[in-house]
């Protein structure tokens, strides 16, 4: 919808062709239903949200940036607002209030929208792009614009299916797969496992190794799901290690307690065994730990429940201590697709010419959003990416 807005008002006819029976059908979905329009920080900071390939993007964010794009809304009379982290949402909280803006520039730009069509295949001549083919019939353009989204969600209508006609057009795409995206744990099998669904932990961190070398850490929220772990810094893991988990042998940490050094955790439990010396542990260590995450801590540490205060030995109570700041789990697998934000992957940056978003092979082809191989962590940025391509591709066409 930006590229054909952009298109327009760079003088060209344009149609819109998409298969849904309405557009802007992943949009609506975005930010939980409420649209998560763009980031409001700074440029600097901007690209540090951007996890792959942001210097492709340089001229792309130069072109229509995060504050273009909130200009352009609040134009089209949709309030927004700034929340927690930069979040840019509309003051409404609803995204179709986005669609619809698109919407009625598209028609005041005359903008032509076929729906339920489907595009099958490229028509190439000469090395350029003269049409395509859909499931019904064939079309003649001067231009093309690709924006057919990544694989995330395919019940939107990003199901991948360009994947084929980018290999029969003989461009280098790089392998896809979920980002931003919950995590499969080996622990799940454990018992004590099941007392955690469900459970959130706000201030923790989490480190993240790949075949024993530490690569990373997050600090922030996380919840526990019957398969495995989920929330802001767990999928924030899963979009900048997308490839590494794919690979395998991924492991995390969790620092339960990470304001507290080791030292001053133990003497913490010192006081609290000393409260509770009469008591078992397990009831020693609800004021220091959730009591659904009691049990399994108890077992990582191969400390009975039911072992009393004082019996506890001095090597128990490091590995305790130990335990509640490096509580591991295993990475098995990213949930599928149908549950991922966003596609790590896509159609490589070496394919395109970043100053204008036309393929680098077959002239007037033009590629924007998610099935380009660049994405970011979630507050927005990867809808400004959408924003930023699609204009800049628009723009550029001849």
């Amino acid at each position: 919808m930006m590229a054909a807005i952009a298109a327009s008002e760079n003088g060209h006819k344009v149609t819109i062709f998409d298969k849904n029976e309405k557009l802007g059908k992943k949009l609506f979905i975005t930010g939980k239903g409420r649209c998560n329009v763009t980031n409001s920080c700074n440029a600097d900071s901007f690209f540090n949200g951007i996890i792959r390939n942001p210097k492709f993007l340089y001229s792309a964010l130069s072109a229509y940036d995060n504050f273009a794009v909130m200009d352009f809304f609040e134009g089209e009379n949709v309030p927004l607002k700034i929340e927690r982290g930069g979040r840019v949402f509309p003051e409404s909280d609803h995204s179709s209030d986005i669609i619809r803006a698109l919407e009625n520039k598209l028609k005041e730009r005359k903008v032509k929208i076929a729906l339920k069509t489907d595009v099958k295949s490229l028509t190439i001549e000469d090395g350029s792009v003269r049409g395509f083919a859909t499931d019904r019939k064939k079309y003649r353009f001067d231009s093309v614009i690709l924006a057919m989204g990544g694989e995330s969600y395919p019940s939107t209508g990003s199901t991948g299916d360009w994947i084929g006609m980018a290999d029969d057009l003989g461009l280098e795409v790089s392998k896809c797969v979920p980002a931003l995206v919950p995590l499969d744990v080996r622990e799940v099998k454990n018992i004590y496992f099941e007392d955690l669904n469900g459970l959130s932990l706000k201030n923790v961190s989490l480190s993240v190794f790949w075949e024993g070398k530490e690569l990373d850490s997050f600090f922030g929220e996380m919840i526990f799901t019957h398969f495995g772990i989920s929330g802001p810094i767990v999928l924030e893991c899963s979009a900048r290690y997308a490839e590494e988990i794919r690979l395998g042998h991924v492991k995390c940490e969790i620092d339960l307690k990470p304001a507290l050094s080791e030292v001053k955790l133990d003497k913490r439990m010192l006081r609290d065994f000393d409260e509770y010396k009469n008591k078992d542990i397990h009831n020693a260590l609800k004021d220091l730990l959730p009591s659904g995450l009691i049990g399994y801590v108890l077992y990582e540490s191969k400390i009975s429940p039911k072992a009393k205060i004082n019996s506890i030995t001095k090597q128990e109570r490091m590995r305790l201590s130990y335990t509640i700041k490096h509580l591991p789990f295993h990475i098995t697998k990213t949930r599928g697709f149908d549950e991922a934000i966003i596609t790590c992957g896509g159609v490589s940056v070496r394919e395109i010419n970043p100053g204008t978003m036309e393929s680098k092979k077959i002239k007037n082809l033009y590629l924007a959003g998610e099935m380009i191989d660049v994405h970011g962590i979630t507050g927005g940025y990867n809808l400004q990416i959408a924003w930023s391509t699609g204009y800049l591709a628009g723009r550029s066409v001849q």
